[in-house]
């Protein structure tokens, strides 16, 4: 199967036992969901959202948020700061646009090692951890895809496969080109 069969099969997302949480925003509460989800954990406290649960500072607290990677930093893409998460959480903005044509591929070892370094902070406790975007399907999986790879050692059709067991993604095809020359890069 080649990456745009993988990235249009249907959806194998999880439901096994509460291994991973969905969750949408109804009444401005977080609302477990199985599909149209605003966040989901997609790998051990590490999760994939869009900026509606990324402006809700109540969402992520009740997620127990402490670091957030904005995949759409900007002001004219989801303006997030250290002054809108306020101290209890750790921020990182990346400004990229969903543009086939923008280098993301810069950013894929930077975000990797911060996520990596965040989860095994706090003693082994692995702080939830959020990587969102406008919508939350191709900047924020770009970024997250490159993680599994770098982190874990997953070639790109295997960290496509795992991300998809709890969210639906489609990164665009510029994106989708640069993981390809991440994941040729990572098999030399």
């Amino acid at each position: 199967m080649d990456i745009i069969s993988l990235l249009m099969s249907p959806s194998t997302l999880s439901s096994r036992g509460g291994e991973r949480r969905s969750y949408s925003l109804r009444a401005s509460r977080l609302v477990p969901s199985r599909s149209g989800n605003h966040v989901d954990e997609v790998w051990p406290n590490l999760f994939i959202g869009d900026m509606s649960v990324a402006n809700d500072r109540y969402s992520l607290w009740k997620l127990r948020i402490t670091h957030v990677v904005n995949a759409a930093h900007g002001k004219i893409h989801c303006q997030g700061s250290h002054d809108f998460y306020g101290p209890t959480v750790d921020y990182y903005g990346i400004p990229a646009d969903d543009s086939p044509s923008f280098n993301l591929f810069h950013y894929f070892s930077p975000s990797a090692e911060y996520i990596q370094k965040a989860l095994d902070s706090n003693e082994g406790k692995h702080p939830p951890f959020l990587v969102h975007c406008a919508v939350g399907v191709s900047r924020s999986a770009s970024i997250v895809l490159a993680y599994l790879m770098i982190q874990h050692h997953y070639s790109l059709m295997e960290a496509i496969s795992k991300v998809k067991e709890n969210r639906w993604i489609f990164p665009n095809r510029g994106f989708l080109r640069q993981l390809c020359a991440l994941d040729k890069q990572l098999q030399k």
